[in-house]
């Protein structure tokens, strides 16, 4: 090939040899891209073996034109390949080179010469890349992945993993109550929290300063609105507690209500508390305080009660309610005669009987209200007793804290005996043939006694609690002072203690 065979253009050219492949490359851009071309600016081809093509500007033609291009170069590789099948291995390596050298051109034939295309959808955001155990669950401790999860407390956890502590179904509201490092739904939190009435069952209010305000039994804790002090709720007289608006009380015909469990073992009439008396006469007889007199018992409404203490001139009395009375002047009480029945929620069918009391001794009879239970009634008569035992033995004109303090400590020692297991039924004293008696008695008394509920057994305790935290001067105040003095010197020597000067030993 001469050198005045070669056009020298000014723009850069590619040399290379033409093979079958490279003609049908030539045809394409024949008519492809250079058809809008002047002569000065197409390439020429320089006889059948040797080809020399100018680079191609980039064309400003449509989308039409890019594509119909990428057609026929895509149709004419898929030719060359066709052909390239039916050859020997031999010719494998230049395929090769054709084939590479078809491909850069094609990359440079998709380059767009027109403004990209601007989708009319947002733009998609990948997600991404986090490796395994990057986020795992605070609850199932499970690892994560992809989907929905919630961050809080300073962790992750799936949705349905994020459970309240109380009711344990997931927390899907966008606040809620943690205690410590567990999380509540907030109304379930306020049930576990926020105290209810147990009264009328509501959630107790508010006061004016925006506090919770209730009140609260000392022995039973029960909780209640303060407005139930004052809306005429009925309370238990045995037990105090606060009548529920699902649970009726039993009403008694002298206005008293009394709840279930106290009227469970409450003593109705005065034929039903003779046992429950002699018992207790046993029970002094075991301490060495018989009582030699028949002294009457009776069980009376809190109406024959009342004024019974008013005709009786000697004596202090509890306030509010005074439950027992060891009467000391002749006077007609109208007794129970026979216990009534319950009809709904009230006590129908008692029957009462007029009593003459005349004076045989210093006591003339002991008077105890009817509709209470065993273990208070047993404790009334204790310390009615006591009263009694006194004025038989010449205890003469004793202050009231000393008195009424004596004979809280005789009802709070049967009571221990009662309810607590093992409690020695009578104390030590000074006389040694007393133990003897004491514990043969102790041991038959037991055996009257028979097996008490749990309920029973909590009624006694709230009753011994009662003594003990008495606020009176007479009852409460005496009560500790006598009881301090039993427990260091003994009963007997603080009884021999009174009758000498009056008072307790220090």
């Amino acid at each position: 090939m001469g050198s005045s065979d070669v056009n020298h253009l000014s723009q850069p050219c590619i040399y290379e040899r033409k093979s079958r492949f490279m003609k049908w490359l030539g045809k394409i851009f024949k008519g492809g891209p250079n058809r809008g071309l002047t002569s000065e600016q197409r390439p020429q081809f320089l006889g059948d073996e040797n080809m020399v093509w100018q680079v191609p500007p980039r064309s400003m033609d449509d989308h039409s034109r890019a594509k119909r291009e990428r057609e026929d170069l895509d149709h004419a590789i898929a030719l060359s390949l066709a052909e390239d099948l039916k050859r020997p291995n031999g010719a494998r390596q230049q395929m090769d080179s054709d084939e590479g050298l078809a491909r850069e051109l094609q990359d440079s034939q998709n380059i767009p010469s027109y403004p990209p295309y601007a989708p009319s959808y947002p733009p998609y955001t990948p997600i991404p890349y986090y490796p395994r155990g990057y986020r795992i669950c605070g609850g199932c401790n499970q690892d994560i992945g992809f989907g929905n999860y919630l961050g809080c407390m300073g962790t992750f956890f799936h949705p349905e993993c994020f459970c309240c502590h109380a009711c344990g179904c997931p927390i899907t509201e966008y606040e809620f109550s943690l205690s410590g490092k567990d999380p509540y739904h907030k109304s379930c939190f306020k049930e576990l929290t926020h105290p209810k009435c147990e009264v009328c069952h509501q959630f107790i209010p508010t006061n004016a300063a925006g506090l919770i305000e209730y009140r609260c039994h000392p022995f039973w804790s029960q909780k209640y609105c303060p407005a139930h002090e004052h809306d005429n709720t009925a309370r238990c007289c045995s037990c105090e507690r606060l009548e529920s608006w699902n649970v009726k009380y039993i009403l008694l015909n002298d206005g008293r209500s009394l709840c279930m469990e106290c009227m469970e073992s409450a003593i109705m009439d005065t034929g039903d508390c003779q046992p429950l008396y002699h018992a207790i006469r046993d029970y002094y007889e075991g301490m060495n305080m018989r009582i030699d007199q028949q002294i009457p018992m009776l069980l009376v409404e809190r109406q024959a009660l009342n004024e019974a203490i008013v005709g009786e001139k000697n004596g202090y009395h509890h306030i509010p309610e005074t439950r027992g009375l060891c009467l000391s002047e002749e006077q007609t009480v109208t007794s129970i005669h026979k216990r009534p029945r319950v009809g709904g929620h009230r006590l129908i069918g008692m029957r009462t009987h007029p009593q003459r009391l005349t004076r045989k001794c210093e006591v003339t009879a002991i008077l105890v209200l009817y509709g209470l239970p065993r273990l208070l009634t047993g404790a009334i008569l204790a310390h009615e007793l006591m009263h009694g035992w006194l004025r038989l033995n010449g205890f003469r004109n004793l202050n009231p804290d000393v008195e009424e303090g004596i004979c809280q400590v005789l009802s709070y020692m049967w009571l221990e005996s009662e309810v607590i297991p093992g409690f020695r039924s009578a104390p030590s004293t000074s006389i040694g043939a007393s133990s003897s008696s004491s514990s043969s008695l102790s041991s038959s008394s037991a055996s009257k006694k028979g097996r008490k509920s749990e309920a029973e057994k909590k009624l006694g305790e709230f009753f011994i609690h009662q003594i003990a935290n008495d606020t009176s001067l007479a009852y409460g105040g005496g009560f500790r002072a006598a009881n301090a003095a039993v427990n260091k010197y003994g009963l007997h020597h603080t009884l021999n203690h009174i009758n000498l000067t009056g008072c307790f030993p220090v």
